[in-house]
């Protein structure tokens, strides 16, 4: 092997591909500055701890490593999401927060998401608001953040993933078998789904299936609230898709619905988005709401609420 050659999975930008990227980088800082996220730099490396690691997904995608000074594992971030939680927490704030930021992360695989090991993750949070215009206002930057990137052509999926919490918190599933029934989520898969409920009788196998159906225009949201109306998390998880819908359609917003969304990290507690182009096979760029990731360093005695999304901007700039 010629000394030069990386590692699989580990590309770098030179030459033009390089100054395109960093003029794209410099335009979409611009553009978070002026809506009022203020940028942050975390490092590449912390302790395990700190990165949050109880996320199954983010857990097998971390590299992790013993630190001679310390003597304490240390992990290479893999995501930044759970950093701007820490640093969210740092700060002891009540008030709401804007962060973004454009950092180079490392993972052990590549996935359906990002098509490398070493992509580099842009994206914004805002934290301390459960209000659904917080969801608006976060949606329309990932979507101007794509128009930036020259790609006019977008479709937004929405979901959320508290419909799926909510029926199978009603179950006794154990923590193997809850992420077993998520992973078929995940991948979609009708057969996988018929098989694991011939296996596993539970109380609400039909709702299951139902939800796995659920994948359209904003009429599936009534369709929802007939199949769910004796389960009250799952239609207020609904409702708040619901109010969404009336906030996106009057700004012309192409949406496709789609409840039985699981691809994001299990961190994701409430609605989740993505957003997809006919020119692209996979999502461009996903995001989502998740309560309490600060509890995890001491800070909050409520679950603070936060909503954010990311995409590979070294992909992107590459594909414009």
């Amino acid at each position: 092997m010629s000394a030069w050659q990386l590692p699989e999975g580990i590309d770098e930008l030179a030459g033009d591909q390089a100054l395109a990227f960093e003029s794209i980088r410099r335009k979409l800082l611009d553009l978070y500055q002026e809506r009022g996220f203020g940028l942050v730099i975390p490092p590449m490396v912390e302790y395990v701890e700190s990165l949050l690691l109880t996320s199954e997904s983010l857990n097998s995608k971390t590299f992790k490593f013993l630190d001679s000074a310390s003597g304490r594992m240390l992990g290479v971030h893999a995501d930044i999401t759970p950093q701007i939680a820490r640093i969210d927490a740092k700060r002891s704030s009540d008030k709401i927060e804007k962060y973004c930021y454009i950092n180079a992360i490392l993972q052990t695989k590549a996935d359906d998401f990002y098509a490398s090991r070493s992509p580099i993750q842009a994206g914004a949070e805002m934290y301390g608001s459960e209000s659904i215009d917080a969801d608006i206002e976060v949606i329309e930057l990932m979507l101007d953040s794509l128009q930036l990137l020259g790609i006019k052509k977008i479709v937004l999926s929405v979901g959320n993933v508290g419909i799926f919490n909510s029926i199978v918190d009603e179950e006794e599933l154990s923590s193997e078998e809850t992420l077993q029934l998520r992973q078929i989520f995940q991948k979609r898969s009708k057969p996988d789904l018929s098989l694991y409920l011939s296996k596993n009788k539970l109380s609400n196998a039909d709702k299951l299936s139902q939800l796995m159906e659920l994948e359209g225009s904003s009429d599936i949201l009534n369709e929802a609230l007939i199949n769910f109306k004796d389960n009250p998390k799952a239609i207020k998880s609904i409702q708040d898709l619901i109010a969404i819908d009336k906030k996106l359609s009057v700004k012309g917003i192409e949406v496709i619905y789609d409840l039985a969304e699981l691809k994001s990290y299990e961190y994701h507690t409430g609605v989740v988005f993505s957003a997809y182009s006919p020119n692209f096979s996979k999502a461009l760029a996903l995001g989502g709401r998740y309560h309490g990731l600060g509890e995890s360093f001491g800070k909050y005695k409520n679950n603070r609420s936060a909503t954010g999304f990311s995409f590979d901007l070294k992909f992107l700039s590459q594909h414009i």
